[in-house]
Protein backbone atom coordinates (compact mmCIF):
# COMPACT_ATOMS: atom_id res chain seq x y z
CA UNK A 1 0.00 0.00 0.00
CA UNK A 2 1.48 3.20 -0.85
CA UNK A 3 2.71 5.13 2.23
CA UNK A 4 1.64 9.28 3.23
CA UNK A 5 -0.49 9.79 0.66
CA UNK A 6 -2.38 12.38 2.72
CA UNK A 7 -1.81 15.51 0.87
CA UNK A 8 -2.26 18.90 2.71
CA UNK A 9 -4.77 21.28 2.14
CA UNK A 10 -3.29 24.60 0.91
CA UNK A 11 -3.73 26.93 3.62
CA UNK A 12 -1.63 29.95 5.09
CA UNK A 13 0.60 29.36 8.77
CA UNK A 14 -2.43 31.55 10.62
CA UNK A 15 -5.42 29.77 9.35
CA UNK A 16 -3.21 25.85 10.15
CA UNK A 17 -3.07 27.46 13.29
CA UNK A 18 -6.50 28.20 13.50
CA UNK A 19 -7.82 24.76 13.22
CA UNK A 20 -5.35 23.31 15.29
CA UNK A 21 -6.64 25.56 18.24
CA UNK A 22 -10.25 24.49 16.89
CA UNK A 23 -9.68 20.90 17.05
CA UNK A 24 -8.02 21.07 20.10
CA UNK A 25 -10.50 22.91 22.00
CA UNK A 26 -12.99 20.04 21.10
CA UNK A 27 -10.73 17.33 21.70
CA UNK A 28 -10.06 19.08 25.08
CA UNK A 29 -13.84 19.41 26.20
CA UNK A 30 -14.43 15.92 25.36
CA UNK A 31 -11.13 14.32 27.41
CA UNK A 32 -11.92 16.93 30.55
CA UNK A 33 -15.98 15.52 30.60
CA UNK A 34 -14.14 12.45 31.50
CA UNK A 35 -12.24 13.24 34.68
CA UNK A 36 -14.81 15.00 35.54
CA UNK A 37 -17.84 12.77 35.30
CA UNK A 38 -15.79 10.47 37.88
CA UNK A 39 -15.17 12.77 40.65
CA UNK A 40 -18.52 13.10 40.78
CA UNK A 41 -20.31 9.61 40.99
CA UNK A 42 -20.55 9.89 44.87
CA UNK A 43 -21.95 13.25 44.68
CA UNK A 44 -24.94 12.04 42.23
CA UNK A 45 -25.12 8.83 44.18
CA UNK A 46 -26.56 11.16 46.89
CA UNK A 47 -27.99 13.64 44.47
CA UNK A 48 -30.58 11.02 42.93
CA UNK A 49 -31.19 9.13 46.25
CA UNK A 50 -29.70 6.15 44.37
CA UNK A 51 -27.02 2.98 44.21
CA UNK A 52 -23.89 3.60 43.25
CA UNK A 53 -23.82 0.59 40.62
CA UNK A 54 -26.83 2.56 38.62
CA UNK A 55 -25.11 5.54 38.74
CA UNK A 56 -22.15 4.36 37.32
CA UNK A 57 -24.02 3.66 33.76
CA UNK A 58 -23.99 7.75 33.64
CA UNK A 59 -20.23 6.32 32.47
CA UNK A 60 -21.07 3.14 31.02
CA UNK A 61 -23.46 4.53 28.94
CA UNK A 62 -21.28 7.00 27.44
CA UNK A 63 -18.00 4.78 27.15
CA UNK A 64 -21.01 2.14 25.19
CA UNK A 65 -21.78 4.47 22.74
CA UNK A 66 -18.78 6.31 22.31
CA UNK A 67 -16.78 3.18 21.57
CA UNK A 68 -19.04 1.29 19.73
CA UNK A 69 -20.22 3.45 17.04
CA UNK A 70 -16.35 4.53 16.25
CA UNK A 71 -16.20 2.52 13.29
CA UNK A 72 -18.98 3.83 11.34
CA UNK A 73 -19.06 7.17 12.25
CA UNK A 74 -15.44 7.82 11.31
CA UNK A 75 -16.48 5.58 7.80
CA UNK A 76 -19.42 8.15 7.43
CA UNK A 77 -16.47 10.99 7.78
CA UNK A 78 -14.41 9.84 4.85
CA UNK A 79 -18.12 9.14 2.53
CA UNK A 80 -19.10 12.91 3.83
CA UNK A 81 -16.79 14.58 4.67
CA UNK A 82 -14.96 15.37 8.39
CA UNK A 83 -16.14 18.58 9.14
CA UNK A 84 -19.47 18.73 8.85
CA UNK A 85 -19.50 15.64 11.14
CA UNK A 86 -17.16 16.95 13.47
CA UNK A 87 -18.87 19.85 13.51
CA UNK A 88 -22.42 18.20 13.71
CA UNK A 89 -20.93 15.99 17.05
CA UNK A 90 -19.70 19.58 18.73
CA UNK A 91 -23.13 20.91 18.41
CA UNK A 92 -24.69 17.47 19.98
CA UNK A 93 -22.24 17.11 22.57
CA UNK A 94 -22.81 20.29 23.76
CA UNK A 95 -26.54 20.37 23.85
CA UNK A 96 -26.47 17.15 25.27
CA UNK A 97 -24.49 18.23 28.46
CA UNK A 98 -27.25 21.02 28.60
CA UNK A 99 -29.58 18.17 28.93
CA UNK A 100 -27.45 16.37 31.51
CA UNK A 101 -27.16 19.19 33.63
CA UNK A 102 -31.10 19.61 33.62
CA UNK A 103 -31.55 15.95 34.00
CA UNK A 104 -34.50 15.11 37.06
CA UNK A 105 -33.76 11.64 37.38
CA UNK A 106 -30.82 9.11 36.57
CA UNK A 107 -32.59 7.38 34.20
CA UNK A 108 -32.53 10.07 32.45
CA UNK A 109 -29.03 11.64 33.02
CA UNK A 110 -27.86 7.87 31.78
CA UNK A 111 -29.74 8.52 28.50
CA UNK A 112 -28.50 11.92 28.19
CA UNK A 113 -25.19 10.63 28.49
CA UNK A 114 -25.57 8.27 25.67
CA UNK A 115 -26.25 10.73 23.54
CA UNK A 116 -23.23 12.78 24.83
CA UNK A 117 -21.53 10.00 24.12
CA UNK A 118 -22.78 10.03 20.49
CA UNK A 119 -21.46 13.81 19.68
CA UNK A 120 -17.91 12.67 21.30
CA UNK A 121 -17.54 9.61 18.93
CA UNK A 122 -17.55 12.41 16.30
CA UNK A 123 -14.90 14.44 18.00
CA UNK A 124 -12.71 11.91 19.09
CA UNK A 125 -12.77 9.90 15.54
CA UNK A 126 -12.35 12.87 13.42
CA UNK A 127 -10.16 15.61 14.99
CA UNK A 128 -7.02 13.80 14.42
CA UNK A 129 -7.78 13.22 10.32
CA UNK A 130 -8.54 16.84 10.46
CA UNK A 131 -5.77 17.47 11.36
CA UNK A 132 -4.04 15.11 8.73
CA UNK A 133 -5.47 16.59 5.94
CA UNK A 134 -4.56 20.34 7.09
CA UNK A 135 -0.92 19.96 8.10
CA UNK A 136 1.62 18.07 5.65
CA UNK A 137 4.08 15.68 6.67
CA UNK A 138 6.71 18.28 7.93
CA UNK A 139 4.41 19.34 10.29
CA UNK A 140 1.88 16.85 10.85
CA UNK A 141 4.34 15.62 14.04
CA UNK A 142 3.91 19.09 15.57
CA UNK A 143 0.22 19.22 15.37
CA UNK A 144 -0.72 15.66 16.01
CA UNK A 145 1.70 16.19 19.48
CA UNK A 146 -0.48 19.04 20.15
CA UNK A 147 -3.60 17.06 19.67
CA UNK A 148 -1.57 14.80 21.95
CA UNK A 149 -1.29 17.46 24.56
CA UNK A 150 -4.14 18.31 24.73
CA UNK A 151 -5.91 15.08 25.28
CA UNK A 152 -2.99 14.34 28.26
CA UNK A 153 -4.27 17.72 29.98
CA UNK A 154 -7.97 17.39 29.64
CA UNK A 155 -7.21 13.97 31.79
CA UNK A 156 -4.75 15.58 34.08
CA UNK A 157 -7.46 18.29 34.60
CA UNK A 158 -10.53 16.64 34.53
CA UNK A 159 -10.53 15.55 38.60
CA UNK A 160 -9.47 18.96 39.81
CA UNK A 161 -11.73 20.68 37.44
CA UNK A 162 -14.45 18.70 38.66
CA UNK A 163 -13.50 18.94 42.04
CA UNK A 164 -13.52 22.57 41.92
CA UNK A 165 -16.69 22.60 40.10
CA UNK A 166 -18.62 20.58 42.57
CA UNK A 167 -17.69 22.62 45.81
CA UNK A 168 -18.59 25.95 43.84
CA UNK A 169 -21.87 25.68 42.63
CA UNK A 170 -22.79 21.59 42.73
CA UNK A 171 -23.32 18.96 40.42
CA UNK A 172 -24.90 20.51 37.44
CA UNK A 173 -21.69 22.62 36.82
CA UNK A 174 -19.66 20.12 35.37
CA UNK A 175 -22.10 19.46 32.71
CA UNK A 176 -22.77 23.18 32.25
CA UNK A 177 -18.86 24.14 31.43
CA UNK A 178 -19.10 22.50 28.24
CA UNK A 179 -21.56 24.64 26.80
CA UNK A 180 -19.56 27.45 26.31
CA UNK A 181 -16.65 25.51 25.44
CA UNK A 182 -18.82 23.90 22.53
CA UNK A 183 -20.20 27.08 21.20
CA UNK A 184 -16.94 28.56 21.32
CA UNK A 185 -15.62 25.89 19.38
CA UNK A 186 -18.53 25.08 16.91
CA UNK A 187 -18.24 28.74 15.73
CA UNK A 188 -13.90 28.37 15.44
CA UNK A 189 -14.52 25.05 13.38
CA UNK A 190 -17.28 26.32 11.14
CA UNK A 191 -15.56 29.23 10.48
CA UNK A 192 -11.79 28.09 10.17
CA UNK A 193 -11.49 24.52 8.85
CA UNK A 194 -11.99 23.63 5.03
CA UNK A 195 -14.45 21.34 3.25
CA UNK A 196 -12.69 18.10 4.17
CA UNK A 197 -11.92 15.36 1.23
CA UNK A 198 -14.30 12.36 0.45
CA UNK A 199 -14.23 9.38 -1.23
CA UNK A 200 -15.01 9.74 -4.99
CA UNK A 201 -17.28 7.64 -6.79
CA UNK A 202 -20.83 6.28 -5.26
CA UNK A 203 -19.85 4.86 -1.83
CA UNK A 204 -22.49 2.49 -0.42
CA UNK A 205 -22.30 2.68 3.92
CA UNK A 206 -22.13 -0.78 5.48
CA UNK A 207 -24.61 -1.05 7.76
CA UNK A 208 -24.70 -4.32 8.39
CA UNK A 209 -20.89 -4.37 9.58
CA UNK A 210 -21.35 -1.26 11.40
CA UNK A 211 -24.67 -3.19 13.39
CA UNK A 212 -21.51 -5.74 14.21
CA UNK A 213 -19.04 -3.56 15.29
CA UNK A 214 -21.56 -2.54 17.74
CA UNK A 215 -22.31 -5.61 18.89
CA UNK A 216 -18.54 -6.63 19.10
CA UNK A 217 -17.63 -3.55 20.33
CA UNK A 218 -20.29 -3.13 22.67
CA UNK A 219 -20.72 -6.68 23.98
CA UNK A 220 -17.07 -6.57 25.04
CA UNK A 221 -16.97 -3.38 26.67
CA UNK A 222 -20.08 -4.08 28.97
CA UNK A 223 -18.50 -8.04 29.09
CA UNK A 224 -15.77 -6.73 30.60
CA UNK A 225 -16.90 -3.96 32.80
CA UNK A 226 -19.01 -6.89 34.27
CA UNK A 227 -16.90 -9.40 34.47
CA UNK A 228 -14.43 -6.85 36.71
CA UNK A 229 -17.68 -6.89 38.68
CA UNK A 230 -19.39 -9.98 39.05
CA UNK A 231 -16.09 -12.41 37.90
CA UNK A 232 -15.41 -13.48 34.36
CA UNK A 233 -16.70 -16.58 35.33
CA UNK A 234 -20.62 -15.26 35.63
CA UNK A 235 -23.11 -16.22 33.65
CA UNK A 236 -23.57 -12.63 32.37
CA UNK A 237 -19.82 -11.65 31.66
CA UNK A 238 -19.53 -15.03 30.05
CA UNK A 239 -22.50 -14.71 27.53
CA UNK A 240 -21.49 -11.15 26.45
CA UNK A 241 -17.85 -12.27 25.80
CA UNK A 242 -19.25 -15.02 23.83
CA UNK A 243 -21.57 -12.94 21.83
CA UNK A 244 -18.40 -10.47 21.13
CA UNK A 245 -16.62 -13.22 20.23
CA UNK A 246 -18.72 -14.27 17.39
CA UNK A 247 -20.07 -11.15 16.05
CA UNK A 248 -16.06 -10.36 15.72
CA UNK A 249 -15.69 -13.44 13.56
CA UNK A 250 -19.02 -12.88 11.45
CA UNK A 251 -17.58 -9.13 11.20
CA UNK A 252 -14.03 -10.14 9.44
CA UNK A 253 -15.74 -12.58 7.41
CA UNK A 254 -18.42 -10.05 5.82
CA UNK A 255 -15.68 -7.21 5.50
CA UNK A 256 -13.46 -9.43 3.62
CA UNK A 257 -16.62 -10.37 1.41
CA UNK A 258 -18.16 -6.89 0.73
CA UNK A 259 -16.88 -4.58 -2.28
CA UNK A 260 -17.32 -1.48 0.21
CA UNK A 261 -16.55 -2.41 2.97
CA UNK A 262 -16.99 -0.65 6.74
CA UNK A 263 -13.17 -1.42 7.04
CA UNK A 264 -10.95 -2.49 4.63
CA UNK A 265 -9.03 -5.48 5.91
CA UNK A 266 -6.39 -4.92 3.66
CA UNK A 267 -5.47 -1.93 5.26
CA UNK A 268 -3.60 -3.80 8.00
CA UNK A 269 -0.99 -5.42 5.73
CA UNK A 270 0.76 -2.09 6.11
CA UNK A 271 3.22 -2.42 8.99
CA UNK A 272 3.21 1.31 9.74
CA UNK A 273 -0.36 0.72 10.43
CA UNK A 274 -1.05 -2.42 12.15
CA UNK A 275 2.18 -2.21 14.20
CA UNK A 276 1.60 1.31 15.05
CA UNK A 277 -1.81 0.66 15.89
CA UNK A 278 -0.82 -2.90 18.21
CA UNK A 279 2.05 -0.92 20.32
CA UNK A 280 -0.64 2.26 20.94
CA UNK A 281 -3.10 -0.65 22.15
CA UNK A 282 -0.38 -2.65 24.42
CA UNK A 283 0.46 0.49 25.58
CA UNK A 284 -2.93 1.63 26.65
CA UNK A 285 -3.31 -1.60 28.51
CA UNK A 286 -0.63 -0.42 30.67
CA UNK A 287 -1.87 3.20 31.25
CA UNK A 288 -5.72 2.06 32.24
CA UNK A 289 -4.53 -0.45 34.36
CA UNK A 290 -2.03 1.59 35.98
CA UNK A 291 -4.65 4.42 36.81
CA UNK A 292 -6.74 1.66 38.56
CA UNK A 293 -4.17 0.52 41.04
CA UNK A 294 -1.86 3.54 41.91
CA UNK A 295 -5.03 5.20 43.85
CA UNK A 296 -5.21 1.56 46.34
CA UNK A 297 -1.07 2.20 47.10
CA UNK A 298 -1.09 6.25 47.46
CA UNK A 299 -4.38 5.54 49.79
CA UNK A 300 -4.38 2.33 51.29
CA UNK A 301 -0.25 2.37 52.07
CA UNK A 302 0.60 5.72 51.92
CA UNK A 303 -2.51 7.07 53.84
CA UNK A 304 -2.68 10.39 51.71
CA UNK A 305 -5.73 12.38 51.80
CA UNK A 306 -7.76 12.22 48.34
CA UNK A 307 -6.50 15.79 47.23
CA UNK A 308 -3.07 14.89 47.89
CA UNK A 309 -4.09 11.25 45.46
CA UNK A 310 -5.22 13.44 42.81
CA UNK A 311 -2.30 16.16 42.63
CA UNK A 312 0.44 12.92 42.42
CA UNK A 313 -2.03 11.09 39.49
CA UNK A 314 -1.67 14.44 37.66
CA UNK A 315 1.94 14.07 37.07
CA UNK A 316 2.06 11.74 34.36
CA UNK A 317 -0.38 13.22 32.33
CA UNK A 318 0.81 16.61 32.81
CA UNK A 319 4.19 15.70 31.63
CA UNK A 320 3.30 13.80 28.77
CA UNK A 321 1.17 16.65 27.76
CA UNK A 322 3.89 19.00 28.13
CA UNK A 323 6.22 16.79 26.18
CA UNK A 324 3.69 15.91 23.30
CA UNK A 325 4.53 18.85 20.98
CA UNK A 326 8.46 18.40 21.32
CA UNK A 327 8.19 14.90 20.91
CA UNK A 328 5.75 15.82 17.66
CA UNK A 329 9.15 18.27 16.15
CA UNK A 330 11.43 16.01 16.92
CA UNK A 331 9.29 13.08 15.05
CA UNK A 332 8.91 15.62 11.90
CA UNK A 333 12.88 15.86 12.82
CA UNK A 334 14.49 12.48 13.21
CA UNK A 335 11.07 10.11 12.14
CA UNK A 336 8.14 8.65 14.33
CA UNK A 337 9.50 5.41 14.27
CA UNK A 338 12.73 6.36 16.58
CA UNK A 339 11.19 8.95 18.88
CA UNK A 340 8.22 6.64 19.89
CA UNK A 341 10.61 3.99 20.26
CA UNK A 342 12.81 5.67 22.59
CA UNK A 343 9.45 7.12 24.24
CA UNK A 344 8.72 2.95 24.86
CA UNK A 345 12.05 2.67 26.34
CA UNK A 346 11.84 5.41 28.95
CA UNK A 347 8.35 3.94 29.73
CA UNK A 348 9.74 0.51 30.80
CA UNK A 349 12.36 2.07 32.37
CA UNK A 350 9.51 4.10 34.25
CA UNK A 351 7.72 1.04 34.94
CA UNK A 352 10.67 -1.06 36.54
CA UNK A 353 11.57 2.54 38.68
CA UNK A 354 7.92 1.86 39.86
CA UNK A 355 7.58 -0.96 40.90
CA UNK A 356 10.26 -0.47 43.22
CA UNK A 357 7.45 2.12 45.41
CA UNK A 358 7.35 0.46 49.38
CA UNK A 359 5.62 2.18 52.05
CA UNK A 360 9.27 4.24 52.89
CA UNK A 361 8.82 5.94 49.19
CA UNK A 362 8.20 9.75 49.31
CA UNK A 363 6.66 12.33 47.08
CA UNK A 364 10.29 12.91 45.27
CA UNK A 365 10.94 8.97 44.75
CA UNK A 366 7.13 9.23 43.50
CA UNK A 367 7.85 11.84 41.13
CA UNK A 368 11.06 10.98 39.95
CA UNK A 369 9.93 8.14 38.59
CA UNK A 370 6.81 8.99 37.27
CA UNK A 371 9.20 11.74 35.77
CA UNK A 372 10.48 9.28 33.79
CA UNK A 373 7.39 7.59 32.82
CA UNK A 374 5.44 10.54 32.13
CA UNK A 375 8.20 11.61 29.47
CA UNK A 376 8.25 8.28 27.71
CA UNK A 377 4.65 8.44 26.89
CA UNK A 378 4.66 12.06 25.88
CA UNK A 379 7.82 11.21 23.42
CA UNK A 380 6.17 8.09 22.27
CA UNK A 381 2.04 9.28 21.89
CA UNK A 382 2.49 11.64 19.52
CA UNK A 383 5.14 10.03 17.29
CA UNK A 384 2.74 6.94 16.93
CA UNK A 385 0.00 8.36 16.06
CA UNK A 386 1.10 10.27 13.45
CA UNK A 387 2.99 7.22 11.34
CA UNK A 388 -0.57 5.37 11.87
CA UNK A 389 -2.23 8.98 10.40
CA UNK A 390 0.66 9.13 7.87
CA UNK A 391 0.27 5.61 6.47
CA UNK A 392 -3.19 5.84 4.85
CA UNK A 393 -4.41 7.44 1.59
CA UNK A 394 -5.94 10.96 2.57
CA UNK A 395 -9.55 9.20 1.61
CA UNK A 396 -9.02 6.67 4.48
CA UNK A 397 -7.94 9.15 7.17
CA UNK A 398 -11.39 9.02 8.73
CA UNK A 399 -11.13 5.34 9.70
CA UNK A 400 -7.54 6.15 10.44
CA UNK A 401 -8.43 8.02 13.42
CA UNK A 402 -11.15 5.70 13.97
CA UNK A 403 -8.60 2.78 15.08
CA UNK A 404 -6.37 5.11 16.79
CA UNK A 405 -9.75 5.99 18.96
CA UNK A 406 -10.33 2.42 19.12
CA UNK A 407 -6.84 1.32 20.14
CA UNK A 408 -7.33 3.68 23.06
CA UNK A 409 -10.17 2.90 24.18
CA UNK A 410 -10.29 -0.84 23.70
CA UNK A 411 -6.67 -1.00 25.44
CA UNK A 412 -7.79 0.87 28.79
CA UNK A 413 -10.96 -1.51 28.85
CA UNK A 414 -8.88 -4.24 28.79
CA UNK A 415 -5.97 -2.78 30.55
CA UNK A 416 -8.36 -2.50 34.30
CA UNK A 417 -9.35 -6.04 33.43
CA UNK A 418 -5.93 -7.64 32.95
CA UNK A 419 -4.10 -4.94 35.00
CA UNK A 420 -6.74 -5.08 37.72
CA UNK A 421 -7.07 -9.30 37.62
CA UNK A 422 -3.09 -9.63 38.36
CA UNK A 423 -3.09 -6.54 41.15
CA UNK A 424 -5.65 -8.52 42.78
CA UNK A 425 -4.55 -12.45 41.81
CA UNK A 426 -0.71 -11.79 43.63
CA UNK A 427 -2.25 -9.55 46.26
CA UNK A 428 -4.45 -12.74 47.29
CA UNK A 429 -1.70 -14.95 46.79
CA UNK A 430 0.19 -13.45 49.54
CA UNK A 431 -2.36 -12.32 51.89
CA UNK A 432 -4.23 -15.73 52.11
CA UNK A 433 -7.25 -15.28 49.64
CA UNK A 434 -7.39 -11.46 51.15
CA UNK A 435 -9.46 -8.56 48.81
CA UNK A 436 -7.59 -5.82 47.62
CA UNK A 437 -10.06 -3.78 49.81
CA UNK A 438 -9.01 -5.60 52.67
CA UNK A 439 -5.32 -6.71 52.39
CA UNK A 440 -2.37 -5.24 54.77
CA UNK A 441 -0.40 -2.87 53.21
CA UNK A 442 2.73 -5.40 52.70
CA UNK A 443 0.13 -7.56 50.46
CA UNK A 444 -0.54 -4.36 48.74
CA UNK A 445 3.32 -3.45 48.23
CA UNK A 446 4.01 -6.24 47.08
CA UNK A 447 1.32 -6.83 44.95
CA UNK A 448 1.90 -3.31 43.59
CA UNK A 449 5.42 -4.40 42.88
CA UNK A 450 4.64 -7.23 40.53
CA UNK A 451 2.03 -5.68 38.57
CA UNK A 452 4.45 -2.70 37.65
CA UNK A 453 6.83 -5.30 36.61
CA UNK A 454 4.30 -7.17 34.37
CA UNK A 455 3.27 -3.86 33.11
CA UNK A 456 6.90 -3.82 31.92
CA UNK A 457 6.85 -6.54 30.02
CA UNK A 458 3.55 -5.43 28.50
CA UNK A 459 5.54 -2.76 27.35
CA UNK A 460 8.18 -5.09 25.54
CA UNK A 461 5.98 -6.06 23.52
CA UNK A 462 4.77 -2.80 22.35
CA UNK A 463 8.42 -1.96 21.99
CA UNK A 464 8.98 -5.01 19.56
CA UNK A 465 5.78 -3.92 17.36
CA UNK A 466 7.23 -0.51 17.14
CA UNK A 467 10.76 -1.90 15.99
CA UNK A 468 9.03 -4.11 13.86
CA UNK A 469 7.66 -1.36 11.38
CA UNK A 470 8.89 -1.48 7.81
CA UNK A 471 11.54 1.29 7.18
CA UNK A 472 10.11 1.50 3.60
CA UNK A 473 7.20 4.27 5.48
CA UNK A 474 9.75 5.84 7.28
CA UNK A 475 11.67 6.25 4.24
CA UNK A 476 8.33 7.58 2.33
CA UNK A 477 8.15 10.30 5.01
CA UNK A 478 11.26 11.83 4.88
CA UNK A 479 11.47 11.50 1.25
CA UNK A 480 8.12 13.54 1.54
CA UNK A 481 9.97 16.53 3.39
Amino acid sequence: MAQFQAEPLALSGSQKNWVLFGVGLGVFMSTLDVGIINVALPTLVQAFNTSFPTTQWAVLSYQLVSSGLVLGATRLGDMWGKKSLYQGGLVLFTFSSLLCGFAPSIEWLIGFRALQGLGAVFISGLGLAIITEVFPSSERGRAVGVIGSVVSLGIAFGPSAGGLLLSWSGWHSIFFINVPLGIIASFLIARVVPPSARIEGKQKFDFFGAILALLTLGSFGLGMTLGQSQGFGSNNALILLAIAAVSFTTFLVVEAILKQPLLELKLFRNLQLSMGLLSGWLAFIVIGGSLLIVPFFLERVKQYPTVKVGLLLAVSPVLSGLIAPLAGILSDRFGARLISSIGLGLMIGGCLGISTFDAQITELGYVSRYFIYGIGLGLFQSPNNSTVMGSVPRERLGIASGLLSLSRTSGNTVGVSLIGAVFGALIASISAGADVSVAPPDAIVAGFQGTFRFAAIILCGAAVASVLRIGRGEAGEQGSR
